[in-house]
């Protein structure tokens, strides 16, 4: 009997997780990416989200990669440094 107790908990538990804790609403997403003359790509997205007590957060996030710009040549020289 216990047993069977034990696991209902734990499945009402599991269960009614979702509804405690809720979930956003996104409510608009919109991202670009650019690539410049020098091969470097930039990426921007902004995301708007709504909380279940209406509150509205704007995130924005923008990621640079350049490419690595080694001499023809070879002329380059590297450096490792141990801290």
């Amino acid at each position: 009997m216990k047993r069977a107790i034990t696991c209902a908990l734990f499945a009402a538990a599991i269960g009614a997780g979702p509804f405690l804790v809720g979930c956003e609403e996104t409510v608009s997403r919109e991202s670009t990416t650019k690539v410049k003359d020098d091969g470097t790509v930039v990426k921007k997205e902004e995301k708007v989200t709504k909380g279940d007590d209406g509150s509205v957060t704007k995130t924005e996030t923008k990621s640079v990669d350049k490419p690595d710009n080694d001499d023809k040549d070879g002329a380059s020289i590297k450096v490792d440094v141990d801290k």
